[in-house]
């Protein structure tokens, strides 16, 4: 009998997506590096499954029915590259290699146009919900070789997450497209995570908040429009007792660790010229986090004002939840505007609201909230911000007092909220008429000669103003708006 897909790394990801294929109908032929691990893998918890354990990769290939797809699950990175060589020599033409780890889009841009010139097909495909979502049902976001989703799609459309009977998987495009879009996953994930850790922060520094009081309050939150992954998980976590009967949370060392895709959205971001500032901030709030002995050191030399609530803390927590709720819209809104930059950069036809679809479920960002944004998407797929779509323009409107407010005690109470701040920055930037760039432009002219428009003139004719009477006419070759 001949498998329907092979994979290749039987780390913890790898091995559940094994289980949910097979548990699906699906026969997987598995290979590790570390061959000791496939035989454990296949006389342990596979056992009796219709996994078929491989000691090499020629045995894996030689195992799967036409055309072969081979999946791998490993590093990122120059890993992936070498096991590519090293299972091009048992494939066809018309075969596909998949790959399923947090692949940077641009190596498999690179990657894809390589395989192909090779007669195959490439897949990279963002697989997102960690342990239990690769063996539940993961979100799945691939892109790649048009011509391999006819052959892959059953397989991935029936493991992955499904809500309201639709997978949370489809094809994304051509190229780095899906693993584009698992990047900006990613980098939500990480604005989401920073929002409700600057919620917690203030809950607790500022209100003085329980662990067990804070638990309740995200209780009640995952019961209207913030109802998502991460705030049950956050409610959870707060509510766990270490053995002698106090929160563990307040335990753990305040470090926060990453591996690189938020990192990846804020640099693309500033490659395409759109203002992510709250995923960049909360890239930003993890490398402040893992300087630890340096802000011990400094919170003994620089002052601030302590922290001193006064007045409703029922309404205070309303305060910070509107704030959570805005600061989420516009993390989404900014995540959208750099997917919309890249699909013109690189020639793809994005999905916007069928990538919300897929994110609803099985990934570490689901929640209700995506719903509104496949419904906007669906009523003007040519939406260019999603703070003007009607929904969301009423919730920042209704958001809006909470949330300034909760920023300004924040602020003047010196407890740190710079996803939350920033998040109101671009808000009132975006629906600024004018900003002070003019001032900016007659900067950069007076020192470079940079040139600048005017608003008295149509817009792509440029100036130059001799401003100390000793500089010329001469201008900078290159303008960038």
């Amino acid at each position: 009998m001949k498998a329907n897909i092979g994979l290749i790394g039987l780390a913890v990801m790898g091995e559940n997506l094994v289980m949910n294929m097979e548990s699906k109908g699906f026969t997987v032929a598995v290979f590790n590096r570390t061959v000791e691990k496939v035989t454990r893998f296949v006389e342990g918890r596979a056992k009796g499954k219709n996994i078929i354990g491989c000691k090499s990769i020629e045995e894996l290939c030689a195992s799967l029915e036409k055309p072969r797809k081979v999946m791998m699950m490993v590093k990122a990175g120059k890993p992936v590259d070498e096991l590519i060589e090293q299972i091009l020599p048992h494939l066809e033409p018309g075969d596909i290699i998949i790959d399923g780890g947090n692949a940077h889009y641009p190596d498999t841009i690179r990657r894809c146009a390589y395989v192909e010139g090779k007669g195959l097909l490439y897949v990279g495909t963002g697989v997102s919900g960690g342990e239990e979502g690769a063996l539940k049902g993961p979100s799945m976001m691939p892109g790649g070789s048009p011509a391999a989703w006819p052959h892959v799609a059953p397989i991935f459309q029936s493991i992955c997450a499904h809500v309201d009977g639709a997978p949370c998987c489809d094809w994304v495009g051509e190229g780095g497209a899906g693993h584009f879009v698992k990047m900006v996953h990613n980098g939500i994930e990480y604005g989401d995570m920073q929002l409700i850790c600057e919620a917690y922060q203030l809950m607790k520094d500022y209100l003085g908040m329980s662990d067990d009081e804070m638990h309740d309050v995200f209780t009640e939150w995952n019961k209207g429009d913030l109802d998502s992954y991460l705030i049950e998980i956050t409610r959870d976590i707060l509510a766990y007792k270490d053995a002698d009967g106090s929160p563990i949370v307040e335990k753990i060392l305040d470090t926060a660790g990453q591996k690189g895709t938020g990192k990846w959205t804020a640099i693309t971001a500033l490659d395409e010229g759109i203002p992510l500032t709250l995923i960049g901030e909360s890239v930003f709030s993890r490398c402040l986090s893992a300087i630890k002995e340096e802000r011990v050191a400094a919170s003994k030399v620089l002052k601030g004002v302590a922290p001193k609530f006064e007045g409703d803390s029922a309404a205070f927590v309303e305060d910070i939840r509107q704030a959570l709720y805005a600061s989420k819209i516009v993390s989404y809104a900014q995540g959208y505007q750099l997917m919309r930059q890249a699909a013109k950069t690189y020639g793809w036809n994005l999905n916007y609201g069928g990538i919300a679809l897929m994110w609803r479920g099985g990934c570490i960002i689901r929640s209700q909230f995506l719903g509104r944004i496949k419904e906007a998407f669906e009523r003007d797929p040519e939406l260019t911000n999603l703070m003007l779509e009607d929904f969301f323009r009423d919730a920042l409107e209704r958001a809006q007092g909470g949330w300034r407010r909760a920023c300004a005690a924040a602020m003047l109470n010196g407890v740190p909220v710079p996803a939350f701040a920033s998040a109101l920055s671009y808000y009132d930037g975006y629906r600024c008429q004018r900003l002070p760039a003019n001032l900016l432009q007659a900067q950069r002219d007076y020192f470079g000669a940079h040139t600048y428009e005017r608003v008295d003139q149509p817009r792509g004719q440029f100036f130059h103003t001799n401003w100390t009477g000793e500089g010329g006419n001469t201008t900078a070759g290159t303008y960038n708006t």
